[in-house]
């Protein structure tokens, strides 16, 4: 069964998430537990914690479908000291606050070297802090996001992410998120045929389907290997329709959250009725 949602919004607060995740006809959602362009957040009240668990409960919605998305502002291989260590606080604070709201993962970006090191460097600098962060918190796993390489961003190939995943200590506590997006700016052609089968199969090989705990579902408006990160409605870039009715039926994805991050949030609850609508055909 496929389970899909979107990234829905968090006003008043965030136990308005569900609610808003069970207007659009979801299964799953993603949502931020903090105000990502900023390094500290208000403490999360018990009250808004429980009212949150009660809204998923209440709406059907089990955590395993519930992706969190960490802060933008966190780069877990930052050059510079200091913003390396808050980064690390940061992703504990997440990851505490997700364990309190009852989840059981949080996704981030793995970050940028902002060409001050290599990246065979930076991969494991990720690597130590995420070990660092792992042995200060407990019950929720990390999952890292793959990116399409703009700039200096790191994760942008699947053995980037293997890479990470081969130097964590608690491997039970590490996952991925592929963004289709994103792996079509890197230069993974889901377009064709071909290209949707050599793309699993590298995934497959460089990180296993062990580790996949979602992903994040969007077409794109920029070309193939552009490494330029722009989202597009589904069937109106440059992926296609063709690929995500693949997708929907391909048995390997589901049981995982599949959240929609296109840019019109008018569109998603049609969007949504259009992938299950794939789904069951």
């Amino acid at each position: 069964m496929k389970f899909i949602g979107a990234h829905v919004d968090t006003l008043p607060d965030l136990s308005y998430a569900p609610l808003y995740a069970a207007r659009l006809g979801a299964r799953a959602f993603a949502l931020n537990l903090v105000d990502p362009s900023r390094w500290k957040s208000p403490e999360l009240s018990d009250g808004i914690a429980v009212r949150f668990r009660e809204n998923c409960a209440a709406n059907g919605f089990d955590p395993c479908h519930i992706l969190p998305h960490a802060g933008f502002v966190i780069n877990l291989c930052s050059p510079d000291a200091k913003k390396l260590k808050l980064s690390e606080l940061a992703m504990i604070d997440e990851m505490t606050r997700a364990k309190k709201l009852g989840l059981t993962m949080l996704n981030f970006h793995p970050g940028a070297h902002l060409k001050q090191m290599d990246e065979d460097e930076s991969l494991r600098l990720v690597a130590s802090t995420l070990n660092k962060i792992l042995d200060r918190t407990d019950g929720v796993t990390a999952v890292i996001e793959n990116t399409a390489g703009q700039g200096s961003n790191i994760g942008y190939s699947f053995a980037h992410l293997g890479a990470i995943i081969d130097a964590v200590d608690d491997k039970t506590r590490v996952g991925v998120c592929i963004d289709t997006a994103h792996a079509f700016a890197a230069g993974y052609d889901l377009a064709t045929d071909q290209g949707y089968d050599a793309a699993w199969a590298e995934f497959d090989s460089c990180v296993g389907f062990q580790y996949l705990r979602g992903m994040h579902i969007n077409d794109s408006m920029r070309k193939l290997a552009s490494r330029v990160d722009r989202h597009a409605p589904i069937g109106h870039g440059l992926i296609g329709r063709p690929f995500f009715e693949r997708l929907m039926k391909d048995a390997r994805f589901d049981s995982i959250p599949l959240i929609l991050e296109t840019p019109d949030p008018a569109l998603w609850q049609a969007e949504v009725a259009q992938l299950y609508a794939m789904a069951a055909v």
